[in-house]
Parts: C-alpha cells; structure tokens; sequence
C-alpha cells in the first residue's frame, strides 16, 4: 500500500558527510528527518580516516545546518536598507557594481577578502581562484595573515613551495614537541588529524615523549610529560637556543637528507649568539631545561617539531616557524618516516622529476599607503582599512569579501567597520549577516551545509595519512536556489564582463580546458598528446565542480591516467567507497618536492639571515610586565560559531584569564570585571582568575565582539563578548610574511571600577 505524503515527510533515514567545521575532517553519519531536517549526527565508524571519532562541533552539524539566521534569499541594498531580492536581481546588481568601477579606476580599486571558511567547502577551494585570476587586483586579503601566513613564507624559502608544510608523523613518531599549539581544543591546525587527542594518548600508551611549549597550561599542556611555561613572543628565541646547542654538543645528523640541504654552517653561524644561558631571562626559562629538552629531541629514534598559531602570530613568527623546520632538519627527522613529513593529496600535482625550481619571493609588489610587501601574492589583512579610507589614486573603492568576517578577525575593527561604509560598492558571499556582511550591498548566501558536496582540497595537503573521500549533498536543493559553485562561478562572470553572455558552466569548462591543455602539452603527464577535448568527454560527474574534481583525481599522484592505470582514482571510484579510500602513510618525498633554485633545501636563505638582528636585539629587550595571549575553545572555531546554541557555554566563554598572582597585584576579581587597554584602544571584560595562565600574561579569546548594530545573528548577539583585535592598532606585524601579532604583545589591565 503506497505511503501517504504526510508519511513520507515522517521518513527518517541516514546520509554520509565529511564534517566542514574545522580542520579534523571527520567522516559523519546525519541522521535526516523527513526531505531536509537533519536531526542529528555521529561519528562514522567505517571512515578510512576518522574511524568514528567526532567533536562537540561535528556533533552539533544539525543545529548549525538548520539555524534559523542563516539567509536563504540574496540581500540587495535599496535606498540604504538590505531587502530581500531574487538571484536574477542579486548577479545584475554585483554585476552593475563592479563593472563600472574595474573600468573606470582598474582592477586593483577592487580589493578580495578571503576568510577562513573557505577552505572548508569545495566550491571555495575551485572558484576562488578563476575569481582572482579574472580581476587581477593585487588587493588581495585573507584570514592567512591573521594565521599561518609564517608557515608558508618559511615553507617557500626553505622548500621552494608555499604549500609545502611539513606535518608531524602523528601516528609512527617516539617524540613531539608542540609549540604553541594546543590541538586537544583546535583539533589541529596545519595538520589535519582526526582525533587527535586519542593519537597524542597513543603516543605516551607506546613509549613516547609529548613536551608542550605554552604559557598556558592547556589541556594539550595537561596532557604532556613535559610543559615549559615559555613567555608569549619568545619563541624563536627559545628555539635559536634548541638549535645551538645541537651546534654545540655536536648533535647535528642529517640522517638522509645528507646531501640534500645547503646553509647548515649559516645556521650553526646565525644562531651562535643564542644559548640557553642568552636567551633564559629573555624567555623565562632555565638554560639547563632547554639543553635537556635539545637533547632529549636528538635522541629520540624519531621524533617531530611542530607549531601553530601561538609561534605565528607573534613579533618573529616567521622565524619561529623557520627553525620549527630547521631542528625537524638538523635531528634527521625531516621527511623520514616518524619524523615532520609531506603529505600527498590525492588531488595535487602527481610527483615530477628532481630538479631546480623557480623558488619562492617575497616583496616582488607593495601596497599603497604603507609600502607593506606581499607575502605570497597577498597584503596584511591589518592593512585593508587604510587602503580603503585613504585618499589617492590607488585607493580600494569595492570589496568582495567571500566568508570573510575581518571586522572581527582583522587589529581595529573598529577603523574597518568605518572604512567600509565609505566603499563604493561591496559583495559580500556569507550565509548570515554579520559585522562585515552587514556593509555590503549585495548579499549571496550559500546553501546549508548539507545541501552541498564535500571534499577537502586543502586539508588533504596537510593530513597526516594519506587518504581520499568524497560525499555528495545529503538534502536536495531547492530548484530556484543556486549552489555555492553557482555562485561563486556567476561571481565570475560579473567580474570579466561576461554577466549575462556566458553561464557557470562555461566557467567550469574554461577551467577544465586550461588543465587539459597544460597536461596534454606536457610529456611528463600520462595524458601527453592525447586529444583535449576527447580527455573532457571522459569525464564523470553531475556537475561542473564534479567534473573538475574528477579531473583532478585522474591526473593526480594515485590517479587513473585517463585509462593510463586501471587500478588508478578516479570520481566514479571515490563515489564507489562512500567511507573513503586509504592511500597508505606518508612517504619520504625530498628531492622530488624541492622547488627551490638549487634543488635542495636551503636551510638559510637571505630573508630569514636578514631577519636575525632583529631577534639578536630581543635578547637585550626587557621582558613586558603584562602581555597578552589568546586561547582556542574546542566548541568554536574564530568568529562564525557563536551562532549555535548547542556550541555555547562550557569553557567557550569570552573571559579574561588572569593569573591569581596577578589578579592579587592588580587588584582584579574573578567574576568581576576589567578594563584592558592596548595599543588600539580599550576593552570591558569579565574576569576569570586561574592558575592555568603564567603569571605575567593574560588571555582573551579570539573571534568575539558581536555587539554591533544592524547585524543578525540573534544567539551570539546575546552574549556579544568582547573583539581583542580592537586592542591593536594594526601596526604589530612579523615583517616577514605581514602577520598581525595577535599574541604577546603589551597591555594593560585595571578594576574597571
């Protein structure tokens, strides 16, 4: 007897999807409730990767999915309000926006923001690119240089490629030492690592060493046989003094990278001034503590360097994130299994002959008001607000910021907030109306989460296992609803004048023919000398965006070859092995990664050897009397999850952690409130006194501050909290690579009374 509709709408059923909310990339199962409600979500037990492992994050999928804030029609701004509008109105006016103003005042009056979430969605890793690539500005922007924009100038002077980041062999490794990170509360960052909790346990359970370098006793830090209290901003000294004494006590072994590295007698010569007993006031730790901890990293039968975004977004975060690489190298560790390794997407570039590369630059343009050099084709975020609200040719007259929030995110919010509403025109691509979407004349939201395709381009770069998974939308999408390749592609359009003439799918095969032709023209690639467009018949999948991943595959390291190899990875097969495809550990990769001009890695390069006086001169620098630190929580992730009710409370709490030393000398109470003032103004914050913090710092979360009128997001809005940013100015930068120092930089703090 058929099922009435009403019964229908009551069916449940169960739906695969990776998890889009932070770098973990956990394999789910959602539990869907009638056509689109998604009720509930667990760990999938048969992930080739996650193997059931799931966070408060992953658990909450639903309720993010189905917030009642999100946007689902376009915003267009009518006589200085957002009202509602359709898509056919929303792309004519982008379109009638930007057009006018790329021709009048060029392409770089238009400046791209580039926000964090983007990495988590595939049409953000497809489309982005072609975007840039149409509008050739070089008013480029992105949550990187509020992250781990060190890592990658450090990757591409040492190795030649920016995305060439070395991550911890989590699973074979005898020895790890964390520098300012803290992945029991971020899941991992630059280091995509499903229960990563449970792999640091199985580190100790077999023997291990864990040492974690934090001036907060987190619960990485509690985890640890050792934690070394270490004074915000100091961690490249701490780790100069590390590589001396390998120098020192003839600790250096290249292992098997001997032969493959140039400038060791540099480094030994750059970090002579740097021992333990030079640096230990500087960093507020005995030099006999950091021998042991030198020799205990050299003795170890494998061992792992690895730092995030305490040891980045500091005054020497590029130097800081060098020498992570530089003991990786010097102990023998480097791209040997156990050790820091190169993972292999199954999507990159399949492995090329060894050979000498074109290398990495820095500074090849500056920007405008402040001359601040690019860093891998991009200007400090902190940066943004002055190229817009400063007059002259040149100036940022449009933005288009794709799930960016850098109100919030950026030092001085408050200077950008201002300069953003003197824009001529801004698109903003955002489900939810926020401090920054809020200024944009049209607003694109995209899908739920569950109404789109999920693989991770990006993480798949750093994962500690090399592997590949692929889930479709597991809710339908309405058919008057474009997805967010749609938009993201029409976005295109409008930018090359091409609105209205062409469609989303000649974007996807005007970048399906560039790879193609590329390939068939290289005698390197399986496919070279075949026919282009025959090669783009072949390809498999419902969409433009499928077709580009299935492209990607077939070319790629573990790829089919276009029939080259039966047994090679292809979309149909992904789409076969809905738990994913294990494509075994990481491998050895030097020299065939090495991209830099000599062919080998090139251990000191003239940036980072100009750079050291710099660091020379903090060790006769007086230590600040009270800095200022941030801290992760394990149920947000920046700015854009303080929306979810099921994601608020517990340890998320925008508090300022005060040592109780300190609260005593300040006169400061837990519970109470503070006044917190820095370089760029002045913060009301509660007061939570605990000894999990040294003494001589204090620590506010990042991503808080939704006070700010005109805004809808009604739960996060309720307990706003406070924006650290607005206590910088924006001029704290690691000159380097232009990353704002977030961390370790001078306050102060009184009653508010």
């Amino acid at each position: 007897m058929p099922r009435t509709a009403a019964a229908a709408d009551r069916t449940t059923r169960t739906a695969l999807r990776i998890c889009p909310l932070c770098e973990a990339t956990c394999g789910l199962t959602l539990t869907i409730d009638g056509a689109d409600r998604v009720t509930g979500a667990r760990g999938d037990r048969d992930d080739v990767f996650s193997a059931g492992f799931i966070c408060p994050k992953g658990a909450a999928f639903g309720e993010l999915d189905g917030d009642p804030d999100r946007l689902t029609r376009p915003l267009v701004r009518r006589g200085g309000q957002l009202e509602e509008a359709s898509w056919a109105e929303a792309f004519d006016a982008v379109a009638a926006g930007l057009r006018p103003l790329i021709e009048e005042h060029g392409s770089d009056a238009v400046a791209v923001v580039l926000g964090n979430p983007n990495v988590h969605t595939m049409a953000g890793a497809l489309y982005p690119p072609l975007l840039l690539g149409a509008l050739r500005t070089r008013n480029i922007y992105s949550a990187s240089t509020v992250d781990q924009m060190p890592k990658h100038v450090s990757s591409g002077l040492l190795f030649g490629d920016a995305f060439a980041i070395p991550v911890p062999d989590l699973d074979r490794t005898d020895h790890l030492l964390l520098i300012g990170a803290n992945p029991l509360e971020s899941n991992g960052s630059l280091c995509t690592a499903p229960d990563f909790p449970g792999r640091l346990k199985a580190l100790r359970r077999r023997g291990g060493t864990l040492t974690v370098i934090d001036p907060r006793r987190t619960r990485t830090a509690r985890l640890a046989d050792r934690h070394v209290a270490v004074r915000p901003g100091t961690d490249a000294l701490l780790l100069a003094a590390l590589v001396q004494v390998l120098f020192a006590e003839d600790l250096v072994d290249l292992g098997g990278l001997d032969g493959h590295v140039e400038g060791v007698a540099d480094v030994r010569a750059q970090t002579a001034d740097f021992t333990p007993e030079a640096v230990a006031e500087a960093c507020d730790v005995p030099a006999e503590e950091i021998r042991t901890i030198a020799r205990e990293l050299a003795a170890a039968p494998t061992a792992a360097v690895y730092g995030r975004v305490g040891s980045s977004t500091v005054e020497f975060g590029t130097l800081a994130n060098w020498l992570v690489d530089v003991l990786n190298t010097l102990t023998g560790n480097l791209d040997r299994p156990g050790g820091a390794m190169f993972p292999l997407a199954a999507t990159a570039r399949a492995p090329r002959s060894a050979a000498p590369g074109k290398g990495f630059a820095l500074g090849r343009w500056r920007s405008r008001v402040s001359g601040h050099p690019e860093a891998k084709g991009e200007f400090p975020v902190a940066a943004l607000a002055e190229e817009i609200d400063t007059p002259g040719d040149g100036r940022v007259r449009a933005v288009i910021a794709l799930a960016a929030n850098p109100v919030l995110s950026a030092p001085d919010g408050d200077r950008l907030d201002r300069a953003l509403e003197g824009v001529d025109f801004m698109v903003s691509v955002d489900p939810y109306l926020n401090e920054t979407s809020r200024h944009a004349h049209v607003v694109l939201p995209p899908p739920r989460p569950s109404q789109v395709p999920h693989h991770d381009f990006a993480f798949n770069g750093f994962a500690i296992r090399n592997q590949a998974r692929f889930t479709r939308e597991v809710v339908p999408l309405p058919e008057d609803r474009p997805d967010e390749c749609e938009i993201l592609a029409r976005l295109v359009l409008c930018v090359n004048g091409m609105h209205g003439v062409a469609g989303p799918a000649d974007v996807d095969a005007m970048a399906i023919d560039m790879t193609l032709a590329k390939a068939v023209a290289d005698p390197h690639s399986p496919v070279h000398g075949r026919s282009a467009q025959e090669l783009a018949g072949q390809l498999t999948g419902r969409t433009g965006a499928e077709r580009r991943l299935d492209l990607m595959l077939r070319l790629g390291p573990y790829g089919d070859g276009f029939g080259a190899d039966r047994e090679g990875l292809s979309l149909e097969k992904l789409l076969a092995h809905p738990h994913g495809i294990d494509l075994g550990p990481l491998a050895s990769r030097i020299p065939q990664i090495l991209k830099t001009p000599s062919g080998k890695v090139e251990l000191c390069p003239a940036p980072i050897a100009d750079d050291m006086p710099r660091l020379r001169g903090a060790l006769d620098g007086r230590p600040e009397e009270l800095v200022l630190v941030g801290r992760r929580h394990l149920r947000s992730n920046n700015s854009w999850m303080h929306n979810v009710p099921a994601l608020r409370g517990g340890s998320n709490r925008c508090t300022l952690q005060v040592h109780p030393e300190d609260a005593a000398r300040l006169g400061v109470v837990d519970g109470g409130k503070a006044r917190v003032k820095g370089d760029g103004g002045e913060l009301l914050v509660p007061v939570e006194v605990t000894d999990a913090v040294r003494a001589g710092v204090v620590s506010l979360p990042h991503g808080w501050g939704h006070d700010r009128p005109g805004t809808r997001l009604s739960v996060a809005s309720e307990d706003a909290g406070a924006n650290v940013n607005q206590l910088l100015d924006g001029t704290r930068l690691d000159p380097l690579s232009g990353t704002a120092v977030l961390n370790g930089f001078p306050v102060q703090v009184a009653p508010a009374g």
